[in-house]
């Protein structure tokens, strides 16, 4: 249901690689009153920070636990393999996972990719992060495969990728609590979904009103017939008409 009391600002968590400058752009000129707060979050604890009330919706990686959470997905991701510039597979525009059976990949704990199974051969550990596995594929460690965002949020001179045409791909969606629908929440799915702004779409809208104050459509006292023409009208041609038209429906 919508929340009918909106509160001061609007708190949106993010997950890493997502760039929600656009939207945000957009918040600020539809509702230049309302704070937009942005907060970065760990792609695992994103649903934790929705669930526990620190924000109000997030742009976060599927899945997630749809008895608890919305969710509308957004965009999937190509997933590529970061490399050294000199790797022998950047001879290629596009690489298989067959393409690296032989390489050390590294698997950082963080790591956001569903694999039913690894590729390449284990390192000896896993790297605690993403960040740290890009520090260890510059060492000549190893390879790491990640969504493209991630490739280009810890780029280097000394790295570069190319994608992986048969790995796992990681979508990114905006997300909130199933009981915390309110009408921030609402305002920010048209943004995000290119809605107008003056759509109405997931809104009651407010009844038009006349110079009087009356709801257009609302029956007039003062206008109302009396009971016999009533009757006599319903019962010939315009009677005959809408009867017509509920039997169709």
């Amino acid at each position: 249901m919508t929340g009918s009391e909106a509160p001061p600002s609007f708190r949106l968590a993010y997950v890493p690689g997502v760039t929600p400058d656009k939207w945000v752009r957009i918040w600020n000129e539809r509702l230049p009153d309302v704070p937009l707060v942005l907060t970065q979050v760990p792609a695992a604890e994103a649903a934790g920070v929705l669930l526990g009330g620190d924000a109000d919706a997030g742009l976060v990686r599927l899945p997630v636990d749809r008895t608890a959470l919305s969710a509308i997905p957004l965009y999937t991701e190509t997933t590529v393999v970061l490399v050294p510039k000199d790797h022998l597979v950047t001879a290629a525009d596009e690489v298989s996972v067959g393409d690296i059976a032989e390489e050390i990949v590294l698997h950082p704990l963080d790591d956001v990719l569903d694999w039913e199974r690894l590729p390449g051969r284990p390192a000896l550990e896993r790297p605690a992060t993403t960040a740290d596995a890009v520090e260890l594929v510059a060492a000549g460690i190893g390879v790491l495969l990640v969504p493209l965002s991630l490739a280009r949020l810890h780029h280097r001179k000394d790295l570069t990728y190319r994608t992986v045409t048969d790995a796992p791909e990681s979508s990114v969606a905006l997300s909130w609590p199933e009981d915390a629908h309110t009408d921030r929440v609402e305002d920010f799915i048209g943004i995000v979904r290119g809605r107008t702004v003056n759509s109405t779409r997931g809104r009651q809208p407010e009844p038009a009103r006349s110079k009087g104050g009356r709801a257009e459509g609302a029956p007039s006292a003062r206008g109302k017939p009396a009971a016999g023409k009533a009757g006599g009208r319903t019962g010939g041609a315009a009677g005959g008409k809408t009867g017509g038209k509920q039997t169709g429906s």
